[in-house]
């Protein structure tokens, strides 16, 4: 349900004496591994350890792995140490991480870590960063359940398996995460995969599209290998045999009422739903007379019967929204739902810990260091305390093999990033208009420079004044790298300019390629509008200039590289 930005940093070589500190760790963590204990099983409606108590969990999503970058965004700001000594001080300790089957591919590699700050992570693969992210978090008794997030880093997929990435694939890869940390209880369970949707079914029997018959497929291929794993499986979307109409992505299960999921191991199944306000999409329920009153109706409609009538655990796995007040719709939405997972004492994994994620923004602020405090107040009403909860004996041994140890020759010194690339923005209006009802627009990338830059690591923001609190949408009409490869999403400044409170970031994903050294990407002609098509005022935009009808040089439209200014000039 998100657009999140994509980040790089050049990757750098790891240091002989970070080779060895690693190996150290890892080598003291086997030692560990015979002792491990705390795996989690079910009771009725709860998740519970393996003295049989009932387990207490402040759950968040730290997305990442399942992108281009192929590794937890906010590391090219920040240590990973840092950042989840901040997540335990702030009370949390689950973590559901995202991943992508294509950081598996032998082709991809890590591209978003400041290696000085993260100097152990230099030269891993993606997985081994995984190792180590999930090594880290053990120590700090944070525990995790991996969720397929998509077969690739493109985008979401409908179904669990594409073209490129079978089934046979997805639950290989399952198996193969199941039996690294088989014996390792910071990993604690398997979200099988993120929001199946569209032509997704639920007991139609289908094999093809029903997502209850895979669900047992890949559940009972993983239980083979890992027993101690919880399966979460999500709803759907629609297609219930029997059920009532369409939900969000994720959220529809009503279908587990008449078929169940069934599991060789019964009480290893979790039930997760995802849930969202109008920020991401607005829905009928937002309008009806009632609200916010008739939400908890709809919700023991599509998910929460099945914890109130004890079929199984449910984990609210996505929630989440900018606004937290009381006064707005997302806000009224929000507080409605928080106090619904208390209420009926929900299991939860808040969406997200990333601000980049373009429609609910983060725990994190945008410099991805201050917390977000109103957020925090309200997930207060929800969080437990941890302190008597038993702690596992983390581990982080992964199955021996050719992944497990780093690749690259071993350097003495880091080298430092690279030198931003030489970028700049040729722009065109769509028409000399200053009062229409959508914003129209060309540009074109031109490097500058004599080494070719690429455009998944780029992103590019028009500045505009909104008039109005409409809902906008983007498109784009032309764009010679693809119009399936650029991106768009809307940013609402925090403090509004004179002539500009909004910026359209446009963004670009690793299919778009590179622009060469001396090249351009060519003519991107994209459009905006707002949903209930009232007009702008285009003469106070920041970005818009009417005399521009041939295409210049614009600095009125900035571009960034892993998130820092490179060119133009900002509002």
């Amino acid at each position: 349900m998100y657009k999140p930005k994509r980040k790089a940093w050049l990757g750098l070589v790891l240091s002989a004496a970070v080779l060895i500190s690693a190996i150290g760790i890892i080598s003291t963590v086997k030692a560990a591994t015979a002792a491990t204990t705390g795996f989690y099983s079910t009771s009725g409606n709860r998740i519970v350890d393996s003295n049989g108590k009932s387990a207490v969990f402040n759950g968040l999503n730290w997305f990442g792995f399942e992108t281009a970058n192929y590794s937890p965004h906010g590391l090219w700001t920040r240590s990973m140490d840092d950042v989840l000594d901040q997540i335990k001080d702030k009370g949390y300790n689950l973590i559901r991480l995202p991943y992508c089957n294509q950081m598996f591919d032998a082709s991809s590699s890590v591209n978003s870590i400041d290696y000085a700050k993260n100097p152990d992570l230099a030269g891993l693969k993606p997985i081994q960063v995984m190792d180590v992210l999930i090594q880290k978090a053990g120590a700090r008794d944070i525990q995790i359940f991996l969720d397929r997030h998509r077969p690739d880093s493109g985008g979401q997929s409908e179904l669990w398996y594409t073209a490129a990435y079978s089934e046979e694939r997805w639950i290989n890869d399952w198996k193969m995460l199941a039996e690294r940390y088989k014996n390792n209880a910071t990993v604690i369970g398997a979200d099988l995969h993120n929001e199946p949707h569209g032509t997704a079914s639920w007991g139609s029997g289908n094999t093809a599209t029903d997502w209850r018959l895979a669900s047992e497929r890949a559940g009972n291929a993983i239980l083979a290998v890992n027993p101690n794993w919880l399966i979460i499986v999500e709803g759907i979307e629609k297609n219930v045999q029997g059920g009532t109409g369409g939900y969000w992505w994720g959220g529809n299960l009503e279908g587990a009422a008449n078929y169940p999921i069934r599991l060789s191991k019964p009480n290893q199944l979790v039930y997760s739903a995802h849930d969202y306000g109008p920020g991401v999409a607005s829905q009928t329920w937002f309008e009806d007379p009632s609200f916010p009153s008739n939400m908890p109706a709809i919700w023991d409609k599509y998910w929460g019967y099945i914890s109130k009538q004890n079929i199984a655990p449910v984990i609210a796995g996505e929630f989440g929204g900018r606004s937290v007040d009381t006064v707005s719709v997302e806000g009224k939405w929000q507080n409605k739902l928080i106090d619904y997972i208390g209420a009926n004492s929900l299991y939860w994994t808040y969406w997200s810990l990333n601000p980049n994620s373009g429609d609910t923004g983060g725990l994190l602020l945008d410099d991805w260091v201050t917390w977000n405090a109103p957020k925090q107040a309200i997930l207060n009403r929800i969080m437990q305390s941890i302190t008597s909860t038993p702690t596992p004996t983390p581990t982080s041994t992964p199955s021996t093999g050719p992944t497990s140890t780093p690749t690259g020759e071993p350097s003495a010194t880091p080298t430092p990033p690279a030198a931003p690339a030489s970028l700049a923005v040729q722009y065109k209006n769509g028409g000399p208009a200053t009062t229409d009802n959508s914003v129209r627009a060309s540009v074109r990338l031109v490097n500058t420079g004599n080494t070719s830059v690429g455009l998944n690591n780029i992103t590019v923001r028009y500045w505009y004044t909104s008039d109005g609190t409409a809902a906008q949408s983007f498109h784009v009409d032309y764009a010679q790298v693809g119009t399936a490869n650029v991106l768009g999403k809307f940013v609402k400044l925090a403090t509004p300019k004179t002539n500009a409170d909004t910026y359209l970031e446009i963004s670009f994903n690793a299919a778009a390629g590179s622009i060469a050294a001396k090249g351009t990407t060519g003519d991107i002609q994209f459009r905006f509008n707002k949903e209930d098509w009232s007009n702008y005022n285009l003469a106070n935009d920041n970005s818009f200039d009417a005399n521009q009808i041939t295409y210049g040089d614009w600095n009125k439209i900035t571009v960034y590289q892993n998130g820092s200014l490179i060119y133009g000039i900002e509002p």
